[in-house]
């Protein structure tokens, strides 16, 4: 109960975590220009999510009003260009405390040929996306459980399809709210700091037969027709609001935390669930194993003796060395540098310093620290290997630096070209494949060799005790009748379910952020949601380890890895059944890429939990058997 209630009381202030902004606050003058960009169009999840596939603003078919010139790209960061951010400039002019009132951007012609896919657009919710002052364009909206307004920053829609049905009318009026505050201080000239955004589209059918100026206040919408080719004017509103939010405040509206009693539900749900396994080790190792170890330990060996039972029985066959013991330290080496990295990102995420200021700013730090904690992989592989007794390090080094590396980028490349051959604007452009591929070979390929070189330097995991080098010449029986959740595949999904079900109320946020065009902000309930994580696979295999060794069956290597990593099997299950709940694909090309980013993250999955479950099983046993006299 204390324990709860101390690691309650730290998760509060993590939850509530401030942020430090990515940008230094601009000050603008009364008439002023202030900068509008646009990105890139994505599907908005609102009922159901219903594509996948993103599209550039400036996408020809779209006949969307471009700057004088052409439009020109922004700098981004590599993790925003990874998230399929595509930042150009944009027509729109609006100053510094100066309102307007149907302004007309440009008069936009729509062949028939389009007309279709922009109508197809419009029908799987489509949403735009502005970027004025480095703040994302939103929707000021109530949240139903907690009565709390907040701007969803999802964007807004392309155009309105449920006046009519199967006729999807064109948003082609925006009204832009923008609030600002006036800076303090001595200045004779006032100072203004935007400090949010707001954008609420509607369909005007604004072209008059004789006029050359359009009607905003046209209540008939505009469709587009799929026989003839279509005429119509964009146009927008500008007005100002003044706020009493300071900048340093300003995110605080867009970072919602939708029903946060949600989230402390699943946390307590999972710290019981992870009290009452560790209450079991406890009774296993206190009680059950340490009685064993001292009815051993007592017997003299000249007066009495005893018939070992149990996981005793196996104390011969313990160590003997498991099949393939190159790939599970290959799997080991690669998941242990999967953990590192979620754990320091995690850590940088919970202090504040991914700002969502800084768009990418998460995939960035996720590359940098996959980057640079090569020499992790290289470093625990090489000694895993030499623990498993393996002598083919050149192959162990090769297989730790490339294998998974070659299997992630394969398919994370197959889903690239999916992306390309649909025109998709989330498609990773070849600049931003060449620099990821230099960052694997120049950086993290020589630091997980000089890891591995190390590793070997240094040696096995194994501690200078006599009973560990004990193995019997010839391999013991093992039972052929098991009990039912003793038997692989059962131990793998009993033992899978219990990490998945302590973490897959956050996993469904964290699914919704990823496929749903919203940014994830609750990294304090994540970070303590993934100390569980690692908790529950600890025990969870350590205890189904236990059992096995006591059914005589000694081959525990890959079972322990295969338990661990037994969540990312429910994983994919609850993939599929949030697809079937949440999302309704019009594509066949959506749903490859759903279940295709779906594999790879259940494959990132089954690698850290595979290494935790068999690292923890590793120390247990040695400890374990460490702990006994042998006969």
């Amino acid at each position: 109960m204390i324990a709860s209630t101390f690691i309650s009381l730290l998760a509060f202030p993590l939850v509530t975590a401030f942020y430090l902004p990515g940008t230094a606050p601009r000050d603008y003058q009364e008439g002023e220009k202030i900068d509008v960009f646009v990105n890139t169009l994505t599907p908005m999840l609102n009922s159901k999510l219903h594509s996948l596939i993103s599209h550039d603003y400036y996408d020809e078919r779209f006949h969307f009003c471009q700057p004088e010139g052409g439009p020109i790209k922004q700098p981004e960061s590599l993790g925003s260009i990874l998230f399929g951010d595509r930042i150009l400039t944009s027509p729109y002019e609006i100053n510094m405390m100066e309102n307007s009132t149907c302004k007309l951007l440009c008069q936009s012609s729509v062949p028939k040929e389009d007309s279709k896919f922009i109508n197809d657009r419009i029908k799987e919710d489509y949403g735009l996306n502005f970027i004025i002052d480095g703040l994302p364009s939103s929707e000021m909206k109530r949240d139903l459980k907690t009565n709390e307004i907040f701007l969803d920053a999802q964007g807004f829609n392309l155009g309105d399809d449920e006046t009519i049905p199967d006729k999807p009318a064109l948003n082609n009026h925006y009204d832009i709210f923008i609030q600002y505050h006036l800076k303090e201080g001595y200045h004779s000239l006032k100072q203004f700091r935007v400090v949010g955004v707001l954008v609420y589209p509607r369909t005007v059918n604004s072209m008059i037969s004789g006029s050359n100026s359009p009607d905003c206040f046209n209540t008939q919408p505009l469709y587009l027709s799929e026989a003839t080719n279509n005429e119509f004017y964009y146009t927008y509103s500008v007005s100002f609001i003044p706020s009493d939010i300071p900048w340093g405040l300003r995110w605080d509206a867009y970072l919602h935390v939708f029903d946060p009693k949600i989230h402390w539900f699943s946390l307590i749900n999972s710290l019981v669930i992870v009290g009452f396994l560790i209450f079991m080790v406890a009774m296993v190792l206190y009680r059950t194993i340490s009685k064993d170890i001292s009815r051993y330990n007592a017997i003299d060996l000249s007066e009495d003796v005893q018939e070992d039972y149990g996981w005793k029985l196996v104390h011969g066959e313990v160590f003997r060395l498991p099949p393939r013991p190159m790939l599970l330290s290959v799997m080991v080496g690669n998941g242990t540098h999967l953990i590192m990295m979620c754990i320091v990102t995690l850590i940088f995420a919970l202090f504040g310093f991914l700002s969502p200021s800084n768009r990418g700013s998460l995939a960035t730090v996720l590359l940098i620290c996959w980057t640079l904690f090569g020499c992790i992989s290289g470093y625990v592989s090489s000694r895993t290997y030499s623990t498993l007794g393996g002598n083919q390090w050149k192959s162990n080094l090769i297989l730790t630096t490339i294998l998974f590396p070659i299997i992630i980028f394969s398919l994370i490349g197959l889903l690239n070209l999916i992306l390309i051959f649909n025109n998709s604007s989330g498609s990773i452009p070849f600049g931003t494949i060449l620099a990821i591929l230099l960052l694997w070979f120049l950086i993290s390929a020589p630091l997980s060799i000089l890891g591995y070189f190390y590793g070997m330097k240094i040696g096995s995991f194994k501690n200078h005790s006599s009973q560990q080098q004990q193995i019997n010449s010839i391999p013991r029986q093992i039972p052929l009748i098991k009990p039912f959740y003793l038997k692989i595949f059962n131990s793998i999904l009993i033992g899978g379910i219990l990490p998945f079900g302590a973490a897959f109320v956050e996993l469904y946020f964290v699914l919704s952020s990823l496929f749903g065009n919203r940014a994830y902000y609750a990294f304090g309930f994540l970070f303590l949601t993934f100390l569980i994580y690692i908790l529950t696979i600890s025990t969870v295999t350590i205890l189904f380890i236990y059992f096995t060794l006591c059914s005589e069956e000694y081959r525990w290597h890959w079972r322990s890895f295969l338990i661990g990593g037994g969540s990312a099997f429910w994983l994919f299950i609850y993939g599929i059944w949030y697809w079937i709940s949440r999302l309704s694909f019009d594509s066949f090309t959506s749903v490859i890429l759903y279940f295709g980013y779906l594999f790879l993250f259940s494959l990132l999955d089954f690698l850290i939990g595979g290494s935790i479950g068999y690292i923890a099983t590793y120390f247990a046993i040695r400890r374990l058997y460490s702990s006994i006299r042998v006969d």
